[in-house]
C-alpha cells in the first residue's frame, strides 16, 4: 500500500486544497488541530467509557486499554447505551466547529459552510473483525447533495496498528458505487469491485485531519493494537446545496431527541444553530407529509411522521 500525500496545515492555501481533492480524492492536513482541544474531548468520552466499565481499570482512561472481555460495537444493546451518552456531550459536538476546522470548509465550500450536526463517534475496540468498517461511500448512508464532504479526526495519536482510515485514491472520480447489502448490518464495497487507483494509508498524529468528498471510497484498517481508536467524523457542504433532512434529525427508533441531548449542555450557542440557515430541504416538509401519507406500512408513516415533527 502506498502513502497518503500530506500537506502540512501552515502550508496550506485553498489551490492546494481542492487540486489535492479533485486530483486525489483526500487531502491529509498535518496539525490542523491543537492537541488541547482534543485531549479535552478525549477526557470526556473516556469518562464516560470508563464509567460503564469498558476500560482497564489497572491503566489511565486516556490509554485506552479496554477492560477483559469489552468488545462492544453497533448494534448491540449495550453499545447503543453508552454511545447514546457519548453522542450527548457539548465537546463532541462543539470540536466540528472548531475555528481551524470552519477556516479549513470555507476553503473548500465558500463563506457559507454547513456542519451537520450529527457528527459520527468511532469507537473501535482492537481485534474485533466484526465491527472491522468496510469499504463503502459516505453518500451511500446520508443521500442529499453528493458535494458534501467528510472529516476524519483521531482524538489521539493513531499509528497504523490502531486502524486508522485508508482511502482509494481516485475513486470518487467514478461516482457513485455499487452496494453490497444483503445479509449485512452495513452496506459495504467488495474490494474487488471497488473503482479507483491504489489503496493509501498510513499513521495519524493527534491534529491531523483527513478530508475527502462523499464518493471517495474509505475504510477502515484493522486495529490491531491493545488500544481502542476513538476518532470523530463530521460531514460538512455548502448550505445552500440540497440537504437531506435525515441529516438534521433522529428518524429512526434510536428515541434521541435535540431537546435530550441539550439538556445537559452549559452553553446554547450551538443547539439548532442550522435553524437560522436557508436550508434547501430535500424531500421538503411538503414532500415527507405527502410520503407519510401514501406509505404502506405503518413503521414508515411513522418514521415520516418524527421527521416532520422535529424540523423547523
Amino acid at each position: 500500500m502506498n502513502s497518503f500525500e500530506e500537506t502540512d496545515a501552515a502550508n496550506l492555501t485553498p489551490e492546494l486544497l481542492r487540486s489535492q481533492i479533485g486530483s486525489k480524492g483526500y487531502a491529509l492536513i498535518r496539525g490542523l488541530l491543537p492537541r488541547p482541544d482534543l485531549e479535552l474531548v478525549l477526557n470526556d468520552v473516556t469518562r464516560v467509557l470508563s464509567a460503564h466499565g469498558w476500560l482497564s481499570p489497572d491503566s489511565p482512561a486516556v490509554d485506552r486499554i479496554p477492560a477483559e472481555g469489552a468488545d462492544y460495537g453497533d448494534p448491540d444493546a449495550e453499545f447503543k447505551r453508552v454511545y447514546r451518552e457519548v453522542f450527548g456531550l457539548e465537546s463532541f459536538h462543539a470540536l466540528p466547529h472548531h475555528v481551524a476546522l470552519r477556516n479549513l470548509m470555507k476553503m473548500l465550500v465558500g463563506e457559507h459552510p454547513l456542519i451537520h450536526p450529527k457528527p459520527i463517534g468511532r469507537l473501535i475496540f482492537p481485534n474485533c473483525d466484526r465491527l472491522f468498517v468496510r469499504a463503502h461511500q459516505d453518500y451511500e448512508f446520508m443521500g442529499g447533495d453528493p458535494q458534501f464532504f467528510t472529516v476524519w479526526i483521531p482524538l489521539h495519536d493513531c499509528p497504523v496498528e490502531q486502524g486508522p482510515l485508508q482511502i482509494l485514491e481516485g475513486s470518487h472520480r467514478f461516482g457513485v458505487q455499487e452496494h453490497q447489502r444483503e445479509h449485512l448490518h452495513v452496506p459495504q464495497i467488495p474490494l474487488e469491485a471497488a473503482a479507483g487507483d491504489e489503496w493509501v494509508g498510513g499513521g495519524f498524529y493527534a491534529g491531523d485531519v483527513l478530508i475527502f468528498p462523499s464518493l471517495t471510497v474509505h475504510a477502515a484498517s484493522p486495529n490491531v493494537s491493545n488500544r481502542m481508536r476513538i476518532s470523530i467524523d463530521c460531514r460538512f457542504q455548502d448550505a445552500r446545496r440540497v440537504l437531506n433532512p435525515s441529516n438534521l434529525v433522529f428518524a429512526g427508533e434510536s428515541g434521541k431527541s435535540w431537546d435530550e441531548i441539550y439538556s445537559t449542555w452549559r452553553s446554547d450557542t450551538l443547539k439548532f444553530y442550522w435553524r437560522s440557515l436557508p436550508l434547501k430541504l430535500s424531500p421538503s416538509k411538503d414532500e415527507l407529509r405527502e410520503l407519510a401519507s401514501t406509505a404502506a406500512s405503518a413503521s414508515t408513516r411513522a418514521r415520516y411522521a418524527r421527521m416532520i415533527s422535529q424540523l423547523p
